[in-house]
C-alpha cells in the first residue's frame, strides 16, 4: 500500500486528467438506481481528484470526500470548494472518519478495493458495515486486470462480498457487470451495492435488557452505562480502535465520569446524608473510602472537569478514588453485565501494563486517564452509544430514579422526584458560562476591545457567550465551545448549529478570540488544547494549534447535526 499511495502521489497530474476526462454518469451507469437522492450524507472512500464528490454534492447531497495521497486531496479540495468536507484517511481503519460518528446513507468505494490486502478486508467491511445509516447502500466497484504501473493490486471477487454480508446482516442488492470506460482489454469492472434494512446488530435491544430488565442491587449497572454514554456523545478524541473488532477507553475517563455522576447523588445534604445507591442499608459503596472520596467532600462535581489541575493532598486523595472506583467497577457492573453466558461479558478492565505511582501533582488529561489502564467494548456496541445517545439515556435516568425511589431509606424520606433529576444532571447550568464572562471582563481591563465570533459586532456591557454547539443537545462547556456574542445573534441562533458557511465567514472571528483568551497564558492555553483534544475528532495527542482545532469543530457540528438532526442557523 505504501508503493501505492507514492504512485498516487508521484502520478497525480496524469491521473487527475485520466479521472476528469470521464464523468460520474458514464462511469457509475450500472448502478443508477441507487445515485443518492438529494439531502442524503454520503462518503466517498478515495475520492482522488473530487470528480464523484462534486457530482454528488451538486445533486443537493453532503459529502465528506476521504484521500490518503495529500497531493490528490488537495487537488479535490480545490475542485470542490468548501462545500465538501475532505480528510485524510483510508481503509482498514478510517479512524478519522469514525471519530465523526455520522452514519451515511450512501458509501462509495470507487475503484479502491483490489489496493487493499485480503487479510485487511474483513476489518475494512466491518468497519463500511457499521457507518451505514438504516437502509443506507454500500457501494464498491471491483477491477478485474492487473496493473502494469507499479501499483499493487490483488484479486477480487464478488463471491468474497456475499461472504461479508451475510457476516454482518447486509443485503446484496445489485451485481453490475460493465466494460472499461478507457477502452483497455485487459481490464472490466463489476459494482456491488449492499443495503443495511435497519439496526439489525441487535445491541439497542441488549442495551434495553441491561437498562430495563437485568437485576439491579444497586445503580451500578444504570452508572456505567451512563457513563459511557456520555464519554461516547463527548469525547470521541478519547478512543483508541483495535484490530479485532473491540475498542479501547482510558480507564481514568471512565472513572472520572463515574465520580462526577455519583458526586451530586451521594454529597447532597438530605435530612444528613445523599441518596441511597443499593437495597442494603447497611452496605456501604464500594468506592467511597476514607482515603479517597471522603477527603474530597469540598469539591463538586463540576471541579472534575478534563484539564483540572490539582495538587498536594487532593492528587493524592483523587488518584486513590479512580483506583477505589474502577476497583468497584470492574468487580460489580463488568462482571454482571453479560450476554448468555456469564464468561461472554460487554466489558473488560485491563490493568497498565506498569503500576502507576502516587505522585503530588496531576492533572485531567489523556495521559493522566490512560494511566489507569484500558476500558474495552466491543466496536458495534460503541457505536450504538455514539448514534443512539440521545435516546439511550433519557430511559437510563428514568430507570435509575426508578430504582432509588424504590430503596428504603429514599422511601422513607419522601425525596421530591425534581431532586433526583436535579441530583442527576451532568452540568451545573449556572456554571455554563461562567469562566468565559471572567475572561471577557479580565481582557477588558487590561484595554481590549471584544467582538463577537458572529460578527464585527463590538461588544459592550451586555452580552452573550454562546455555545457554537447548543448546550441543550451537547451539554459541552469547554472552552473552544463557548463564543462572545451579542444576545440579539445568541437569540437568533437559538438551540442550532451554525451552517459550514457561517462557520466558514467567522474563522478568523473565531481563530482571534481563542488567541486573545487562551493563547497568552500557559495554563489557560493546555486547559484548551486537553478539552480540544478530548472532545473533537481527529487531533492528535500532541495537538496544540488552534487552525486545527477549529477544524475538528467543523467536523464536530457535522457530527451532531448528523446524529441529533439539529436545525442550522
Amino acid at each position: 500500500m505504501i508503493a501505492t499511495s507514492s504512485f498516487y502521489d508521484k502520478n497525480s497530474k496524469q491521473l487527475v486528467e485520466q479521472y476528469d476526462a470521464l464523468d460520474f454518469e458514464s462511469v457509475h451507469q450500472s448502478w443508477a438506481l441507487y445515485w443518492p437522492e438529494s439531502g442524503a450524507h454520503v462518503l466517498d472512500i478515495g475520492a482522488g481528484s473530487g470528480r464523484d464528490a462534486k457530482w454528488m454534492n451538486q445533486k443537493g447531497c453532503e459529502v465528506i470526500a476521504v484521500e490518503p495521497s495529500d497531493v490528490l486531496r488537495n487537488i479535490g479540495k480545490q475542485s470542490t470548494g468548501s462545500d465538501v468536507t475532505w480528510l485524510n484517511d483510508s481503509l482498514p481503519a478510517l479512524k478519522n472518519v469514525c471519530s465523526l460518528g455520522m452514519r451515511f446513507d450512501l458509501i462509495l468505494v470507487s475503484a479502491v478495493w483490489m489496493h487493499l490486502a485480503p487479510s485487511l478486508r474483513e476489518r475494512a467491511f466491518r468497519k463500511l458495515a457499521n457507518l451505514l445509516a438504516s437502509n443506507g447502500k454500500l457501494v464498491i466497484s471491483l477491477r478485474h486486470g492487473e496493473f502494469t504501473d507499479g501499483r499493487q493490486s490483488y484479486p477480487v471477487s464478488v463471491e468474497e462480498f456475499e461472504l461479508f454480508a451475510k457476516e454482518h446482516a447486509l443485503q446484496v442488492k445489485l451485481v453490475a457487470d460493465s466494460a472499461d470506460n478507457l477502452q483497455r482489454a485487459d481490464v472490466s469492472w463489476q459494482t456491488v451495492v449492499l443495503q443495511l434494512p435497519d439496526d439489525s446488530s441487535g445491541n439497542l435491544n441488549t442495551v434495553r435488557r441491561i437498562i430495563v430488565n437485568d437485576s439491579k442491587s444497586a445503580t451500578y449497572k444504570l452508572a456505567l452505562l451512563r457513563t459511557l454514554l456520555r464519554i461516547a456523545d463527548a469525547h470521541p478524541g478519547a478512543l483508541r480502535d483495535r484490530s479485532d473488532g473491540k475498542i479501547i477507553l482510558p480507564a481514568g475517563l471512565v472513572a472520572l465520569y463515574w465520580v462526577r455522576q455519583f458526586k451530586r447523588l451521594i454529597d447532597v445534604n438530605i435530612e444528613g446524608q445523599g441518596i441511597q445507591q443499593n437495597s442494603n442499608t447497611m452496605k456501604g459503596l464500594g468506592f467511597v473510602k476514607d482515603d479517597g472520596w471522603k477527603k474530597l467532600k469540598h469539591l463538586s462535581a463540576d471541579d472534575f472537569a478534563i484539564g483540572s489541575l490539582f495538587v498536594g493532598d487532593e492528587a493524592e486523595a483523587i488518584q486513590k478514588l479512580f483506583s477505589h472506583t474502577l476497583n468497584t467497577i470492574k468487580a460489580g457492573p463488568v462482571t454482571f453485565i453479560y450476554q448468555g453466558d456469564k464468561k461472554n461479558r460487554l466489558f473488560d478492565i485491563q490493568s497498565p501494563a506498569k503500576r502507576r505511582k502516587l505522585t503530588n501533582a496531576i492533572v485531567f488529561d489523556d495521559e493522566f486517564f490512560s494511566g489507569f489502564g484500558d476500558f474495552v467494548l466491543d466496536e458495534k456496541l460503541w457505536n450504538c452509544f455514539r448514534l443512539y445517545h440521545s435516546w439511550i439515556e433519557p430511559l437510563v435516568v428514568s430507570q435509575w430514579v426508578k430504582e432509588m425511589q424504590r430503596f428504603e431509606l429514599n422511601r422513607n424520606r419522601n425525596i421530591p422526584l425534581q431532586t433526583y433529576h436535579d441530583c442527576l444532571v451532568w452540568i451545573d447550568p449556572a456554571r455554563n458560562t461562567r469562566d468565559v464572562r471572567q475572561r471577557v471582563d479580565e481582557l477588558r481591563a487590561g484595554g481590549r476591545n471584544i467582538f463577537s465570533a458572529w460578527s464585527n459586532t463590538e461588544l459592550k456591557n451586555q452580552y452573550d457567550v454562546d455555545h457554537c454547539l447548543p448546550f441543550t443537545y451537547w451539554p459541552n462547556n469547554d472552552r473552544w465551545n463557548l463564543l462572545p456574542t451579542t444576545s440579539q445573534e445568541n437569540r437568533s441562533k437559538s438551540d442550532r448549529v451554525p451552517t459550514s458557511q457561517r462557520l466558514h465567514d467567522s474563522r478568523g472571528r473565531i481563530l482571534e478570540w481563542w488567541q486573545m483568551a487562551w493563547g497568552s497564558a500557559p495554563l489557560h492555553q493546555s486547559r484548551f488544547f486537553i478539552e480540544a483534544r478530548l472532545s473533537l475528532p481527529n487531533l492528535t495527542a500532541q495537538c496544540d494549534d488552534f487552525e486545527e482545532v477549529f477544524e475538528a469543530m467543523g467536523l464536530q457540528v457535522k457530527g451532531v447535526r448528523s446524529r441529533l438532526l439539529v436545525s442550522q442557523w
